[in-house]
């Protein structure tokens, strides 16, 4: 990955870093030679990923945060900016699944557990770090993973596919007034990725035999399939392409 994607004194950001596909986009970027910087609140799974990425030899570092929290966002910026100097790109991954109830007797407060970390964390998370690309000059990226629940019907997640359509939204707003400071904005739209936080539902018998047939592939995504994107789109500082959605699915979408 070295020459044309060599990442050496760029600084990436990744909320949710700490697992899944944020962990495979950090792998990607300290491979390339960027120095990471994940966000998380679970302190074990920090420590865990920034065991795994200082293989690769680069400064690593994690730092506690709840992004649905504006002071608790704030505090983690400051102490990331203490310890790598810049942040040139921000990757707002940090998401949650809504409860799994009907929509029928979905309740308001189980709406905003989803909304509060997927869309206002990411929309604090976003904004805090073009705040830093502004002042500093010189540009940036911003990357927030959308998903195709943001495209497709999702019963009984409504709240989900409702943040992740809002967040595409918001990326695309990004790109448009941001593009003045050469700062670019991309959404990732991942579709069906094993991850921690899916693996129960992937191996139930009835969602397996359903969806996989529906997988052109015949396998689900890895965070490792987000490792080179991460890579190409931390590139593109400044470049001309911004305000895509880039669809990781294995072609579920159009099969």
């Amino acid at each position: 990955m070295k020459g044309l994607f060599d990442l050496e004194g760029h600084v990436a950001l990744i909320t949710g870093g700490n697992s899944g596909i944020g962990l495979g986009m950090a792998k990607g970027l300290a491979q390339a030679g960027a120095a990471v910087c994940i966000w998380g609140t679970h302190a074990e799974r920090n420590a865990a990923a920034v065991e795994s990425l200082k293989a690769h030899g680069g400064k690593v570092d994690a730092v506690h945060c709840d992004v649905g929290d504006e002071a608790s966002v704030e505090r983690a910026f400051a102490e990331t900016l203490k310890r790598f100097g810049r942040i040139d790109s921000c990757f707002a991954n940090a998401g949650v699944f809504g409860a799994g109830t009907s929509f029928l007797e979905s309740s308001l407060e189980d709406f905003r557990k989803v909304t509060r970390v997927n869309l206002e964390g990411a929309f604090l998370t976003l904004r805090g770090a073009a705040r830093h690309m502004v002042e500093r000059g010189g540009g940036g990226v911003l990357v927030g993973t959308s998903s195709v629940s943001s495209i497709h019907g999702a019963p009984t997640q409504q709240s989900y596919g409702a943040s992740k359509a809002g967040l595409a939204a918001m990326i695309r707003g990004c790109a448009v007034e941001l593009a003045r400071y050469r700062i670019n904005a991309h959404a990732i739209i991942p579709g069906w990725v094993e991850t921690p936080m899916t693996s129960a539902l992937f191996h139930t018998e009835a969602f397996g035999r359903n969806v996989m047939k529906r997988m052109p592939q015949r396998r689900w995504g890895e965070p490792g399939d987000f490792a080179r994107l991460a890579v190409y789109l931390a590139c593109g500082v400044g470049g001309f392409q911004t305000g895509d959605e880039i669809v990781v699915d294995g072609a579920y979408s159009i099969f």
